[in-house]
């Protein structure tokens, strides 16, 4: 009689479980995935140093890769080198490689705005991806929504079983009025994001570090009187075309590209294909941009196995994470979107996917 270890015998039924994700008729194969023509996809996880916890869960559920913030805020330059050096150690010692820095690594606002001090921004951003560099981390997720960040009118959406979720709604968000910045306009944000590309992205070359630009969340302009222009596959194409360089790149955040209404199937074997997609976040929802709630990452419209497939066939081998999932019972109400429950259900269905489809990871 043949013997299963446990983990055999999981592994076995976590790719047969996400048999039926992808279809009744593949057949499941032994594991010896095959890796993308460029190497393994890199299972990663939003994570600090502060949450021990956190670490061993994910430790626990095989993830490898963290995506952090930067260590520079409130320090000088002089000190940034030791700081990415002991970031790095620091979760070296804890078992993750830092995959990337994800949210500004120093303060951004005023070069997102235009306004006085960018100057100095941009420089403490150039230090910081020299040093982050030197430490051995090569990509930085950044966004360029000004004034508001990441933006969303309700988070307490019934999800399936009452898990609560997130909504966004442009009516909502027109009665809440212009914020303290007033308007700003869309040729103003070309502008800012233009005067930051060209005095960044050379030094990031020079340093060989993806600057990942990550979609505005939502995607939808104005936004209380900002303009976000992060909100098209054509405006990526630009933002591209402004500073023309192998570490001009993007965020793949599927859900946001989904909300602009464009095929994300195709887009992302496009970008993929060009060699622009640096970092993967894995979420869904249902709607449209001017109304859209989050979901459980199997409960949306969006067919996520076939997703995975395309990232791993059209040569992605970078970092990917699942993002927002529903707060499960007994969690915070205050994790909105980051809780641990949601995640652990979130990355159990994509490594069953991925084991299903013979998709390489590390």
């Amino acid at each position: 009689m043949k013997l299963y270890s446990r983990r055999s015998w999981f592994k076995q039924n976590i790719a047969l479980a996400a048999a039926t994700a992808v279809g009744s008729s593949l057949t499941i194969l032994p594991r010896k995935a095959q890796a993308t023509r460029h190497g393994k996809i890199k299972l990663a996880m939003s994570l600090s140093l502060r949450q021990p916890e956190r670490l061993k869960i994910c430790q626990q559920l095989g993830v490898t890769h963290a995506i952090t913030g930067g260590p520079f805020w409130g320090i000088g330059r002089d000190q940034y080198d030791a700081a990415a050096k002991k970031l790095v150690d620091d979760f070296a010692e804890a078992g993750f490689t830092i995959a990337g820095i994800e949210g500004h690594p120093v303060r951004f606002e005023n070069i997102k705005l235009g306004i006085e001090d960018r100057d100095e921004e941009i420089r403490n951003t150039n230090a910081a991806i020299e040093a982050l560099s030197k430490a051995g981390v090569h990509m930085i997720c950044y966004n360029f929504m000004a004034g508001l960040g990441w933006y969303r009118t309700n988070f307490e959406i019934a999800e399936r079983g009452g898990a609560m979720t997130s909504e966004f709604s442009l009516e909502d968000s027109e009665k809440q009025g212009l914020t303290e910045w007033g308007e700003v306009s869309e040729d103003r944000m070309w502008e800012n994001l233009t005067y930051f590309l060209e005095r960044v992205i050379p030094v990031a070359e020079k340093w060989n570090v993806k600057m990942a630009a990550h979609p505005d969340d939502p995607p939808i302009s104005p936004l209380r009187g900002i303009a976000r222009i992060l909100t098209s596959a054509d405006n990526y194409r630009r933002l591209m075309n402004i500073a023309p360089s192998p570490v001009n790149g993007i965020t793949f955040c599927q859900a946001n590209f989904k909300a602009m209404g464009e095929n994300i199937y195709e887009l992302a074997r496009e970008f993929c294909e060009m060699g622009k997609v640096f970092f993967v976040h894995f979420r869904d929802i249902e709607g449209t941009r001017e109304k859209f709630h989050e979901t459980f990452h199997d409960n949306g419209p969006t067919d996520m196995a076939k997703m995975l497939e395309i990232y791993a066939r059209a040569g992605f081998d970078g970092p990917i994470r699942p993002d927002h999932a529903p707060t499960l019972e007994g969690e915070g109400e205050d994790t909105h979107g980051y809780g641990m429950s949601g995640k652990i259900f979130a990355f159990g269905y994509m490594i069953g996917i991925m084991d299903a489809l013979n998709i390489a990871y590390e």
